[in-house]
């Protein structure tokens, strides 16, 4: 015997208010007190209620969604913040409408926007790298969708959602030349990435701030992979390094295992991100974490403020076992053997 589907009469009944509340729950959240929303979506899904889309977009209403247009979400960060998003959307009864992208193409981004539009989707969170013309362009010919930024220059005249790179970054570098490092190699992500370069920035910044000079600098591509191959290079080029700051725990791990190959375990290694994977890399990793639960839910909530303002959000330094005080190098003709006969494996 087939079920009975659920009406919003149904929904009203059960949660003890008028068919309008219930109404306005699924399309104006934002009009609705936060209890009256819990005792309707209780409702919900004690009775199966599965809202009507198709009617809502040819009755031309704005559906209680959101859209998010993301990198790839095989990504660590971009999956975090995804299951983020969408874990706080759902707490106020938003859908997402996700759209992926390999590459922050400007007629790919229209095209996910124009999505939204079409699905009657007033507000988008944009996780993608942009320079500044590129969103500032996108804000400018969508005025119908609030944008809300998460990855673009600090003084971009856009709403944008950020990391304090210079409060981690900073913490990084204070705490290695603390520990008596002066010899730094840096392994940024891709030159093509704002985070990437901002954290470079950053971190030179740091060193420069704490009396130090230039360091070695590599560009990965934030894999693993990345970051053995570029490990080797660098210390190929400058075998007395003491300190390698990888700019994502990924490559990190990367940078490890190069070191372990090499038996240069004494040279300290730190990440960025504090992925749940970290704390069990060997030897544990000194990183800097990033709070992407907190980063999804103050998103969601932004997308109900029309102003263009900049947020930013703290970070914080974890230091466990990858990093240590510098110790006396091996003599550097050994040093320099070692590196050879690997780089001959690759």
């Amino acid at each position: 015997m087939s079920r009975r589907v659920a009406t919003l009469d149904d929904v009203a009944r059960a949660a003890g208010v008028s068919l309008q509340t219930v109404s306005r729950v699924l399309n104006r959240p934002d009009k609705v007190a936060a209890h009256t929303q819990d005792a309707v979506h209780k409702a919900m899904r004690e009775l199966h209620y599965v809202p009507n889309r198709s009617a809502q977009l040819l009755a031309g209403k704005v559906l209680p969604a959101i859209g998010l247009i993301s990198a790839s979400l095989t990504l660590h960060a971009p999956s975090q913040i995804a299951a983020s998003v969408k874990t706080h959307a759902q707490a106020r009864g938003l859908d997402v409408s996700i759209a992926m992208l390999n590459q922050a193409d400007y007629g790919a981004l229209q095209a996910a926007l124009a999505e939204c539009r079409a699905q009657n989707i007033g507000g988008a969170i944009i996780n993608l790298p942009l320079e500044s013309a590129m969103a500032e362009q996108l804000a400018r010919e969508n005025p119908d969708i609030h944008c809300l930024f998460l990855d673009v220059p600090p003084d971009s005249e856009v709403a944008s959602l950020l990391f304090d790179h210079q409060q981690g970054c900073r913490a990084i570098i204070d705490h290695l030349w603390g520990l008596g490092h002066r010899e730094f190699g840096f392994l940024a992500g891709p030159e093509s990435a704002i985070s990437a370069r901002l954290r470079l920035h950053a971190w030179r910044d740091a060193l420069h701030r704490n009396g130090g000079h230039q360091a070695i600098t590599a560009f990965g591509d934030w894999s693993a992979g990345s970051g053995f191959i570029r490990t080797v290079e660098m210390l190929a080029q400058q075998p007395s390094l003491s300190a390698i700051v990888v700019a994502n725990d990924q490559m990190a791990l990367g940078v490890l295992s190069a070191l372990a190959q090499l038996d240069r375990r004494e040279i300290s290694v730190t990440g960025y991100d504090d992925t749940p994977d970290s704390q069990y890399f060997q030897p544990a990793l000194t990183t800097v974490a990033q709070d992407f639960h907190l980063l999804g839910e103050r998103a969601v909530a932004l997308l109900a403020e029309p102003a263009r303002h900049h947020h930013r959000l703290p970070t914080r330094l974890i230091v466990r076992q990858s990093t240590a005080p510098k110790s006396i190098p091996a003599p550097r003709d050994a040093l320099i053997a070692q590196i050879k006969a690997l780089a001959r494996q690759l």
